[in-house]
């Protein structure tokens, strides 16, 4: 028999290695993205945020910012560093009470090494003291801060977020939000939720925003500036604050028309989404340039620019819409946006139908006649548009007519069903086109991927057959344009829209 023999050293170093627990493993960077193929520099890797609690100091006049974000996480991992999300300038970040070292890297990521590495599965409290002028900063080419005369404004998709706090920079990674800005008197600072208080002293106001259910990044906003501010309650008792920049011009009125019906359509849309997910409501008109409104949750955004040629009721629609699908469920990665804007679109389709000016299958058929087989139309696939096509209106129109086929295909039971369960299903949480198409298959009882692939993922129009099957184009002859196309094509502004809000699509 050959034995081995262990010199005393390496027996020692033998049993030290048995006594180490298994979970003692090596710490390690968190990834400086959450894995979204789209965005792969997006969000970060290795924790969670829960909360994230926003103090700050604006000053329009400057367009200076400054600030003391508290982040409330958990780590998912052995951490030895982590990133953030953020492009102002750090003067101070202290993890779990001790000052961590930082640095930048990339376009926006703020590198922290806290003094002690972190364990898995704990709990973290990150303070990050910054200042800058928000207006000066850019990132891949572009800026997602709006200077208005009398103010600034965050919001836009698929990214806002960095230039007015440090975050985890994902749908995926949701929390609740306090946002406490002090403003010149005389300004008022909107963001999310409910106005918990105001307080003023030595020339300056305090406002203080909560959003009590967890909501994306992108999602968050703020707009200082000099706004008209009205208030009320729905009919099912949601509060609504809607606010209006006092320098809309020709503009103003029918903003007004438009966005104090915010109450009266999300009321409506409950009878087929099921109860509001939010304990806030209202919308707000900054005195900007662009050409988009965005979902900001509780509070949509809108551009005055969407008023140009009076009231549209339909755009209001759509973004209240959203807070159930894109706000209350959101997406898993970005190339899942067809649940966002194929049902806020459907939902003008439903409105259509409500106000006698045309029903979803008329402006269906509409849709699908406009558009020849080789229109650039059909090359865009819903359900994974590329980061170039996110918000093409191929992924609106193109994704209604999916939603349309679904009906048709399951019956009015089924799918109603589906538009009400959808949201209670993943709420508060994040779903994908996959976790849908199995949703549909679930509560219809019929298998389904052959019409989600033929809707959503090939980069042709359908078949007049398959169209026919799917009830959506009438077969032969004109199709008349439906009275409320014009309301519903406007809410897009220019179709050629550039990317992240440069261009003036509806979001």
């Amino acid at each position: 028999m050959h034995r081995r023999i262990i010199a005393p050293g390496a027996l020692a170093a033998a049993v030290l290695l048995l006594a180490i627990p298994a979970s003692a493993t090596p710490h390690s960077p968190g990834a400086p993205g959450i894995g979204d193929p789209y965005y792969p520099a997006y969000g970060n890797g290795g924790y969670d945020v829960s909360h994230y609690d926003l103090r700050l100091k604006y000053q329009p006049a400057t367009d200076e910012l400054e600030g003391t974000a508290t982040l409330v996480a958990r780590t998912t991992q052995e951490l030895s560093r982590f990133n953030l999300d953020f492009l102002l300038d750090v003067s101070e970040v202290r993890v779990n009470g001790a000052k961590a070292s930082f640095t930048t890297s990339g376009e926006h990521e703020l590198e922290i090494t806290p003094k002690t590495p972190l364990a898995k599965d704990t709990p973290v409290t990150v303070v990050v003291r910054y200042r800058g002028v928000p207006s000066s900063k850019q990132a891949y080419g572009f800026t997602s801060w709006h200077r208005t005369p009398d103010g600034g404004v965050a919001a836009n998709e698929p990214e806002a977020a960095a230039w007015w706090f440090p975050s985890n920079d994902h749908p995926l990674d949701k929390a609740t939000y306090d946002v406490s800005v002090l403003v010149p008197d005389g300004t008022q600072a909107i963001s999310n939720g409910t106005l918990q208080s105001t307080s003023s002293r030595l020339g300056w106001t305090r406002w203080n925003w909560r959003s009590n259910k967890p909501q994306a990044t992108y999602l968050a906003t703020l707009a200082v500036g000099k706004f008209d501010i009205t208030t009320g309650t729905t009919e099912s008792g949601i509060p609504v604050l809607n606010a209006y920049s006092k320098d809309l011009g020709d503009h103003a009125g029918a903003a007004r028309a438009s966005i104090e019906r915010t109450g009266e359509i999300a009321d409506w849309l409950a009878g087929y989404f099921g109860p509001y997910p939010y304990n806030a409501l209202g919308g707000y008109v900054p005195n900007t340039t662009t050409g988009y409104a965005l979902e900001t949750q509780t509070r949509p955004y809108y551009s005055p620019r969407q008023f140009a040629n009076g009231s549209n009721v339909s755009l209001v629609v759509h973004e209240i819409a959203h807070q159930w699908y894109g706000d209350d469920v959101s997406l898993k990665r970005w190339k899942d946006i067809w649940i966002n804007e194929g049902f806020a679109r459907y939902a003008q389709w439903l409105w259509s139908e409500h106000e006698g000016e045309g029903t979803a299958q008329e402006l269906a058929d509409y849709v699908y006649a406009s558009h020849p087989a080789d229109d650039p139309f059909w090359t865009v696939k819903p359900g994974d548009p590329g980061p170039e096509n996110q918000f093409d209106a191929a992924v609106y129109d193109r994704g209604a007519l999916a939603v349309q086929a679904l009906r048709n295909e399951i019956g009015d039971k089924a799918f109603f069903a589906i538009l009400k369960g959808w949201p209670q299903k993943y709420a508060y949480g994040n779903a994908s086109v996959a976790d849908f198409r199995r949703y549909a298959e679930e509560v219809s009882g019929k298998p389904l991927a052959a019409l989600f692939d033929t809707w959503l993922f090939q980069a042709s129009k359908p078949a007049s057959a398959a169209a026919r099957t799917a009830s959506v184009a009438k077969a032969g002859g004109t199709v008349s344009q439906p009275r409320s196309w014009k309301k519903i094509a406007a809410t897009d502004g220019a179709h050629g829209h550039g990317e992240h809000g440069n261009g003036g699509h509806v979001r």
